[in-house]
């Protein structure tokens, strides 16, 4: 797949999904690259891989050639090397000019405490000797750390898209302001009613209607019981900018087609509309990937 068609076919889809989990990863998963890639493909999709160990940026490159639907992203763990611009760097490199956005995701580690609900498996050995180490956006003041900012300041200059990764809700916040002082161009809250950030709806209006800012909704969040039926639905239909996706690949969660089914019916429960619907499931998703 060419960079002019990758930019096309991502534009033709029916629905993006922007949150993906497919092996290897941390935790053992349901598919591999290549065969979520060809399941996005049979339904008409585009997905953009995540992996907590870092980089997904050489298999969506990979899945491409062979004509797939795939975009990538980065998760800036320790394990990964951390938050540091040159590692985003060598991610853009793997990926191609694939005229998309490339996610760069804040850390997903960061120390805080939370029990998940998931029923999940190390992938490896090693990760349970030697577990990935914490990382976060602030310093012990509370304020966004050095390298934080730094990566602020570079995607200026770079096609990416900066994902709040598991900030919590006081780091979220400042984030958004020091993304719109800094005139970075594309901010996306990682599920933030995630219990390790945990902003209602009523929290996010109060945000505005910033350019910049995206809000991702993960079907996720709400199939594990982080999100009641209310602020679920209130973020569907009244949030500027929501970017619908699915945080799945879990072997214990729905499956691609299964997630897009069960979605429709919550989107017809809560009265979504048509145009409403294309939005969060395409349009918005599109217009943040999209130069």
């Amino acid at each position: 797949m060419s960079t002019s068609t990758a930019a096309s076919e991502a534009a033709a889809a029916r629905f993006i999904d922007v949150h993906y989990h497919a092996g290897p990863d941390a935790y053992l998963r349901r598919h591999s690259a290549i065969q979520a890639g060809g399941q996005y493909r049979a339904l008409d999709g585009w997905v953009v891989l995540k992996n907590h160990l870092g980089c997904t940026a050489a298999q969506a490159w990979e899945a491409r050639q062979q004509g797939l639907p795939v975009s990538g992203s980065i998760v800036l763990n320790e394990i990964a090397g951390g938050i540091d611009w040159r590692v985003v760097e060598r991610s853009l490199c793997q990926h191609g000019a694939a005229e998309l956005r490339f996610i760069v995701h804040l850390p997903t580690v960061t120390g805080r405490k939370h029990t998940s609900r998931l029923a999940r498996d190390l992938s490896h050995p090693i990760l349970g000797q030697r577990p990935v180490q914490p990382l976060t956006v602030s310093d012990a003041s509370g304020r966004l750390n050095h390298a934080t900012l730094e990566l602020l300041r570079m995607s200026r200059d770079y096609p990416v898209v900066i994902s709040t990764g598991h900030a919590n809700r006081e780091e979220v916040l400042r984030l958004v302001e020091a993304a719109d002082r800094l005139q970075v161009p594309r901010l996306m809250l990682n599920q933030p009613a995630n219990p390790l950030t945990g902003l209602k709806a009523a929290d996010l209006l109060e945000l505005g209607s910033l350019p910049l800012l995206y809000i991702e909704q993960t079907a996720l969040t709400y199939l594990l019981g982080y999100q009641d039926e209310d602020d679920f639905s209130r973020v569907l239909r009244e949030l500027p900018q929501v970017v619908y996706s699915s945080d799945l690949g879990q072997t214990s969660q729905p499956d691609i087609r299964p997630w897009l089914d069960i979605s429709q019916k919550w989107f017809q429960a809560f009265g979504l509309s048509a145009a409403r619907i294309e939005s969060i499931t395409r349009g918005c998703p599109l217009q943040m990937l999209s130069h």
